[in-house]
């Protein structure tokens, strides 16, 4: 009878953590989203839908949302078109040092938008290095206007085909040649097959890249808050921020009603990514063909040459006009030497109290995340992988509720679900820099599950089931074996996790107060100021501080796997 008690016991122990765990997720991650959408319905203590009647007649709702519409639109459609040309070029022809090629690739979108939207203003404004490159030629070049539908289109897609080219190039690896050089055995052309055979195969890779690039263009709020409120041009993520800072009797209800509505439009384009999903063929191969299938020949050259030139550009050039920027003693100045000048990085660094808080209230929210990412992510991750169930997959949804929600939204249900999380108690929450870690915590989890979760389907269970066999189990079966297997993987997520925390400002423009402002918050604040030259110091910073991140990632990574591989 004993051991039956004791099995019921425990039955009934692991039940009661199960429903004490998803009542936490629930709280977590689900409930703000909650309250965000009956927020919306609410007017007066009543359940109506006065707020939606109101915002749909007012003609400056629907001037915004045709706004959102043509900038996430084109902004897509030029992501799309530069990173399938561009992945198809890598994974199809002979080009030369692919893995630099990939790097700088890349590098648009580990850049914060906000921090790219302020390079290319520099580099394309009246006196940036745009106009000095054309003073070289024998026609002048001309300023370009980005503070603009066309400018906020064009930062926002060169910013975003990363993630295009990341989720279409292995896709064009993996379709089997042998279906290609079929179709032209026919009698097909290089035009028809790539129209009949290759696009097709490849269109789950582009329509998955396509669509996180369109929610990544929809939840946006640096890029059109730099370049679109100055020209007077808002979309629903501005336009959100616009009315909470706005302040007024009815602010949060049509914040919360014109998130709803921002929310629909990012549905209605899952909805498109699954109809063209449900209509592409699958390829049954897994592996990746990394052989060229296109020998450009004579060609090349010149490929290279335009492709190298776009990268730098897009990629470096632009930056490097942000940096010499920061070097000038006052905006408007030449960048000779007697206007250079190491004040402005005086005052980041010394002088301003606010830059200095920023950086560690930055810092500290970044680590902290990390941190409790880690240790929460990689163990979800382990109990998804090692023991599947229902219960994972719904928790595993919820989780990644926040992240796939536009930004803006996300800020918005984290006030009305912290500001009383009780109807009558206020814990104190918003209003302080806490509120910033959850939100962190909230938002950005799902990138630390999806990183341990790929690391963990990596490592065979025969590895853990040896080690039980030989008696190392628990703490101490982590200790030898797991976290050295997992380390390299578990730590990518994380750094995404520090970097994207580190660099947040669509959430924390809205969640910010006095005494918790972060980078982010800081660099937008100069800018909307009118302090230029501070503000592309302070980014110049953030770029190098990112890039030597990067470094020490792959020293440690590189070191790690070494270890490994000696001790194997």
């Amino acid at each position: 009878i004993m051991p039956k008690q004791a099995l019921f016991s425990l039955f009934q122990h692991k039940k009661m953590l199960s429903i004490l765990g998803l009542l936490v997720v629930f709280i977590i991650f689900v409930l703000p989203v909650y309250r965000l959408v009956l927020l919306s319905f609410s007017a007066e203590g009543s359940v109506t839908l006065a707020n939606y009647s109101t915002i749909l007649q007012d003609s400056a709702t629907w001037k915004v949302v045709q706004n959102t519409v043509i900038v996430v639109a084109g902004a897509t459609i030029l992501s799309v078109v530069i990173g399938v040309s561009l992945a198809w070029l890598v994974a199809y022809t002979d080009l030369r040092a692919k893995k630099w090629l990939q790097v700088f690739i890349i590098l648009p979108f580990v850049i914060p938008s906000y921090i790219s939207t302020l390079a290319w203003t520099q580099f394309l404004g009246a006196n940036g290095l745009f106009v000095k490159l054309f003073s070289f030629l024998p026609f002048d070049g001309q300023p370009i206007n980005l503070y603009s539908y066309t400018g906020i289109i064009f930062v926002l897609g060169i910013s975003h085909y990363p993630l295009v080219y990341l989720l279409s190039v292995n896709v064009f690896r993996k379709i089997p040649r042998e279906l290609e050089q079929a179709s032209r055995a026919s009698g097909a052309g290089n035009a028809a097959t790539f129209w009949k055979v290759t696009l097709p195969l490849a269109l789950p890779g582009i329509a998955g890249g396509g669509f996180l690039a369109f929610l990544t263009n929809l939840d946006n709020f640096g890029i059109p808050a730099f370049l679109g409120i100055p020209a007077n041009i808002s979309v629903l993520s501005t336009y959100i921020y616009q009315q909470v800072v706005g302040f007024g009797p009815s602010a949060f209800a049509r914040a919360a009603t014109l998130s709803v509505i921002l929310g629909v439009i990012a549905l209605i384009g899952t909805l498109i990514q699954w109809l063209l999903l449900r209509k592409s063929k699958r390829i049954e191969t897994t592996a990746e063909d990394r052989q060229p299938r296109y020998y450009l020949g004579k060609s090349k050259l010149v490929i290279e040459v335009v492709l190298w030139l776009f990268l730098a550009l897009t990629s470096i050039v632009p930056f490097i006009s942000m940096g010499m920027t920061s070097l000038i003693s006052a905006y408007g100045l030449d960048f000779t030497l007697e206007n250079i000048s190491l004040k402005n990085y005086e005052f980041i660094l010394f002088t301003s109290s606010k830059t200095k808080e920023a950086l560690v209230n930055s810092l500290q929210l970044a680590f902290i995340t990390t941190i409790i990412g880690i240790i929460v992510g990689t163990a979800f991750a382990y109990h998804r992988i090692r023991k599947p169930n229902r219960l994972n997959k719904v928790t595993e949804i919820a989780i990644g509720l926040p992240y796939a929600l536009p930004g803006t939204v996300m800020a918005l249900s984290m006030i009305f679900a912290w500001m009383q999380p009780i109807p009558g108690w206020n814990p104190g929450i918003y209003g302080s820099i806490m509120i910033l870690f959850v939100a962190y915590f909230t938002r950005f989890l799902i990138l630390q599950v999806r990183g341990s979760v790929t690391a963990m389907l990596q490592v065979d269970i025969s590895i853990e089931e040896a080690a039980r066999v030989s008696g190392t189990n628990g703490w101490a079966k982590w200790r030898k074996i797991l976290v050295p297997l997992l380390l390299p993987g578990v730590l990518s997520g994380a750094f995404l996790v520090f970097l994207t925390s580190l660099t947040e400002l669509t959430v924390s423009s809205l969640l910010w107060s006095t005494n918790s402002e972060t980078i982010g918050v800081v660099i937008f604040g100069f800018e909307q100021a009118g302090y230029t030259t501070y503000s592309t110091a302070f980014s110049s910073l953030i770029v190098l501080l990112i890039l030597l991140g990067f470094l020490i990632l792959f020293l440690v990574q590189t070191y790690w796997n070494r270890k490994v591989a000696k001790q194997s």
